[in-house]
């Protein structure tokens, strides 16, 4: 995965991993036995090819080994420079009490990363379908949303929808980074996805393994929200007098 990364060096400013690709979204046997802190092995090794290739680095996600802790799904991102610029623990964890829900801490915090162009909003996987999340972080100022992911192929429908829906509610731009082939014998769905602001699709990749290289243009989220400014009509969640709504009880 380094040597990938090292071989953006010039033709790309971000570039965006999937999730769990050291262990499989769904191979749950291995990740208390690959889970390492997040000075380990596989963050040193994102540090440097970040570093060498001077980009910015969203190394996906790892089994994250917490010492006063449990196990958590953390995504990284890493500067040109090599510094862990910030770490994002998977708030919304898949599989209904069995799998990840049980064997994973759900993380607490939102997590946001200034570029030189765009502010960056972290989310992984599973999170695609919590809306919430992703008000949140354009709260926090999130103009793009990058989003690496173990998606089966079974439900590749609802990646695409729910990435270009997350894009057109946020006026935002989304990165969905998804796994190829086979994880633990579960078909991923690959598909990952560039939306624009508009929910247009600037790129998708197909269902096998594929780099995805994507000029985007991060001022047209600006230019979106001033032109079709709904985001400011916006009422519920606001904290602020009369955003509260009222229940009643139709019967």
């Amino acid at each position: 995965m380094a040597s990938l990364v090292r071989e953006q060096a010039g033709a790309a400013d971000l570039v965006v991993l999937p999730e769990l690709w050291t262990t499989g979204a769904f191979a749950y046997e291995e990740f208390a036995t690959e889970a390492e802190p997040l000075d380990g092995p596989t963050c040193e090794a994102m540090a440097k090819a970040a570093s060498d290739a001077g980009v910015w680095l969203h190394a996906g996600s790892i089994p994250e080994r917490d010492p006063e802790g449990p196990l958590y799904n953390t995504s990284l991102v890493f500067s040109p420079s090599g510094e862990l610029a910030a770490a994002y623990r998977k708030i919304h964890r898949f599989g209904f009490d069995k799998g990840e829900a049980v064997l994973m801490g759900a993380g607490e915090d939102l997590v946001t990363v200034r570029l030189p162009d765009t502010t960056v909003g972290l989310g992984t996987c599973y999170d695609l379908r919590f809306p919430e999340l992703f008000r949140g972080l354009v709260d926090a100022g999130a103009e793009t949303f990058v989003l690496p992911a173990g998606w089966p192929e079974r439900r590749r429908a609802h990646w695409t929808l729910l990435a270009r829906a997350r894009a057109v509610e946020n006026q935002a731009f989304v990165l969905a980074c998804g796994t190829a082939g086979t994880h633990a014998g579960v078909p991923q769905a690959g598909h990952s996805i560039v939306v624009d602001p508009w929910g247009e699709v600037l790129a998708e990749a197909g269902p096998g393994e594929e780099i995805l290289t994507v000029d985007f243009d991060p001022a047209r989220v600006a230019a979106t929200r001033e032109q079709f400014p709904a985001l400011k009509d916006r009422v519920l969640g606001l904290d602020r007098p009369g955003s509260r709504p009222r229940y009643r009880d139709g019967a």
